[in-house]
């Protein structure tokens, strides 16, 4: 693909997205094509993965669609080697995979199963990603990882998912660590905490969602307004480049800033 404005040029560069076959995994996915990275793609909805990497292709890019669940260790392993035999190396890896799991439920109301789903996918499904990824890397001399976070793993939730707030808290710990271990070999590992940003968790369209959102943003946002897909992922892609070369372990809020205010 052609690379226009922005972060710096990606070319040569193989980026691994987790989570890709929709919204803030295929926005960054497409940012990393369009700057010239070969770009992997790799989700549980192969058909979505397929589709974006064709889309890809005909831009003129270079992608692979790989179908992975974060929750399986033979899928995630499976992920990393493809990648390296189809493109011989790991430059980036940005892992978004995730789930909300219960919402508006107190913590005493939690199942175990439900406890466990989240933390399966949204914390351990990152480490499993980072087990496989960071080898691949250091053997390429290094390169970046960027976690997806979320303001919720900066706060408490005033939603009542207390599974996903405690999961995202934990990778913000997860990225922080790996930072500190990694970072004399030439690899960053650092995090984004996207605030209230449209996909499919988070849907204006949907029946009350317009006024739902309107409240969460009004309490959460100075700016008052959702994000889009397309603003974290160019953070993502920031963190990635060599403009941020200084920058590891660190969590970049995206959220528009906070809403507390005096008045």
């Amino acid at each position: 693909m052609m690379v226009t404005s922005g972060t710096g040029s990606f070319a040569g560069k193989v980026v691994l997205v987790t989570g890709a076959s929709s919204g803030l995994g295929e926005a960054a996915a497409l940012e990393f094509a369009r700057l010239g990275a070969a770009v992997v793609l790799a989700a549980r909805r192969a058909d979505r993965c397929e589709a974006l990497a064709l889309r890809i292709m005909a831009a003129g890019g270079e992608a692979l669609a790989v179908p992975a669940d974060v929750a399986r260790a033979t899928d995630v392993e499976a992920m990393v080697a493809a990648t390296l035999e189809r493109f011989g190396r790991l430059d980036c890896a940005v892992n978004n995979a995730g789930i909300a799991g219960p919402m508006r439920t107190p913590v005493a109301e939690v199942t175990e199963d439900q406890w466990d789903a989240v933390m399966d996918v949204n914390l351990k499904g990152v480490w499993r990603c980072m087990k496989h990824e960071i080898p691949a890397m250091l053997a390429a001399g290094g390169g970046a990882i960027v976690n997806v976070a979320s303001i919720y793993g900066l706060e408490p939730s005033d939603v009542g998912h207390a599974p996903y707030a405690a999961s995202k808290h934990g990778v913000i710990g997860l990225t922080r660590s790996a930072a500190t271990d990694y970072g004399r070999m030439r690899l960053r590992i650092n995090a984004v905490a996207p605030g209230f940003t449209r996909s499919e968790m988070v849907d204006p369209e949907r029946p009350g969602g317009a006024e739902h959102y309107g409240r969460m943003v009004a309490r959460h946002c100075a700016m008052e307004r959702l994000g889009e897909a397309q603003e974290a992922a160019r953070a993502i892609v920031w963190l990635c480049s060599s403009d941020a070369s200084y920058v590891n372990g660190a969590v970049l809020r995206v959220d528009g800033g906070s809403a507390t205010r005096m008045y």
